[in-house]
């Protein structure tokens, strides 16, 4: 049985559909992050579920039962909020007891509990601190803490990350799969960071104008998105897209399959590595990520004339702006080429795809073919 379990939900604020008609499963020890940008229907998805909203239609429940006969305690929902909501008065150890003296535990094992925690998130040090004290890092434990301490069934996590620096972030990020573990908590994770959601996820739910356009693992969303939307979504830099109509090459054998198929980029031919005949002079939109692009000074057969327009570090890749024809832009992103990336003048080449990663979506409503 699902440990969560949302059938039709919906809610409306005036006019606008927040969430339309949202279906998904979760189950029990699972971590899925809910990926949206702002005003998708990220955190209300997670108010309902923890009991904060009431909805206009659909159900959810928690382990089999309706959610709505529960209190929001009964349902072993905690959640944490990205502006931390400490209480400015109180000390980090007073935080992160505050739910257990609301469940009237004695006082030796809420210290007990909250050292536990506290260790788990190395924040024992600052345990007698008031928030006015602590960095934005340890504000964001204290209140993950909070939210742990009572070993909840389920976390819900509204973009916990967003007010803390890049440092403390990717620290979270390689820290968090291990405390959801050790927890065995069933987590919902909301998140506008891309990164964060290939990272944490054991699935991710793309959440765009209030529906799921895709439920897959971190790769599926990734290397198989179902839509265009979801393919600009990941990426950085973004995948390339390009207004295309696939034909066999002339003097090829054709509809067949087994001939050579091309697209007209920039005023210019491209070679597509595969056939796919059913593709034959529908007019659709090509999506090839950057690391796809190869860049190279020697002509290749059915390679696409460019020209090598800038080129920029990223981490131990090198990022190139590369231009095609009329003036249209590719970008290709490879293994760090540091005599590429100091190049400061144009440079004349050619750019070819790499096998099996090229993607097709309909230029109309944006499916994936």
């Amino acid at each position: 049985m699902p440990h969560l379990t949302i059938n039709g939900l919906s809610k409306s604020f005036g006019k606008k559909k927040v969430l339309d008609k949202l279906d998904i499963e979760v189950q029990r020890g699972e971590c899925l992050v809910v990926f949206g940008g702002s005003g998708s229907g990220k955190t209300t998805l997670l108010r309902h579920i923890a009991g904060l909203m009431e909805p206009d239609e659909g159900q959810v429940w928690v382990d089999g039962k309706l959610a709505d006969e529960a209190t929001a305690q009964e349902r072993g929902v905690a959640m944490a909020f990205q502006n931390f909501a400490l209480y400015p008065h109180m000390t980090a150890f007073e935080n992160i007891a505050s739910p257990l003296r609301a469940r009237k535990m004695d006082e030796a094992a809420i210290a007990k509990q909250v050292r536990e925690v506290a260790a788990l998130l190395r924040i024992e040090h600052v345990l007698g601190h008031t928030p006015k004290q602590l960095s934005n890092g340890q504000k964001q434990r204290t209140s993950l803490a909070r939210s742990l301490v009572h070993k909840p069934q389920m976390i819900l996590l509204d973009d916990p990350l967003r007010n803390v620096d890049a440092k403390i972030r990717f620290e979270m990020r390689l820290e968090f799969p291990k405390l959801f573990k050790a927890f065995g908590s069933t987590v919902l994770y909301v998140t506008q960071d891309y990164r964060e959601a290939l990272a944490l996820g054991d699935r991710i739910g793309v959440l765009v104008d209030g529906r799921f356009q895709q439920i897959d693992s971190p790769a599926g969303v990734y290397r198989n998105p179902q839509s265009r939307e979801v393919a600009r979504l990941f990426g950085d830099p973004p995948i390339n897209l390009f207004e295309v109509t696939p034909r066999y090459s002339s003097g090829s054998s054709g509809g067949n399959g087994n001939g050579a198929m091309e697209v007209q980029i920039g005023g210019h031919t491209l070679a597509l590595p595969e056939p796919r005949a059913e593709l034959e002079n529908r007019p659709c939109v090509l999506g090839v990520r950057p690391e796809d692009v190869v860049f190279s000074t020697e002509r290749q057969p059915g390679a696409l004339p460019v020209t090598l327009e800038a080129a920029m570090p990223i981490n131990v890749r090198t990022v190139a702006l590369l231009k095609a024809g009329d003036g249209v832009e590719l970008l290709s992103s490879r293994p760090e080429d540091p005599v590429l990336a100091a190049r400061r003048e144009r440079l004349e080449g050619f750019a070819t795809l790499v096998p099996g990663r090229s993607m097709f979506f309909d230029r109309a409503n944006g499916a994936r073919l």
